[in-house]
């Protein structure tokens, strides 16, 4: 399994606490502004991360997202 970095754990982390803040309320353009943005930077960053260590993009994404929304699945976290 791909071994996401921790900077990139931490974005993921972001993203999901972007998309918690956001779906907790009714739908704006603006309530959601700051969930896309994070998302964005983890996705760019993934991808950056994925190339770097010539690994399956794919999977260093289903790794960081195992650590963040499921730990104790997870012996990283």
């Amino acid at each position: 399994m791909a071994n996401p970095s921790d900077e990139l754990i931490k974005l993921c982390r972001a993203a999901v606490e972007a998309e918690r803040v956001a779906t907790s309320e009714p739908y704006t353009q603006e309530g959601w502004a700051a969930w896309m943005k994070a998302a964005e930077t983890f996705q760019a960053a993934v991808t950056a991360e994925a190339e770097a260590a010539e690994t399956s993009r794919l999977g260093l994404e289903q790794a960081a997202k195992k650590i963040v929304l499921h730990p104790e699945g997870s012996s990283d976290g």
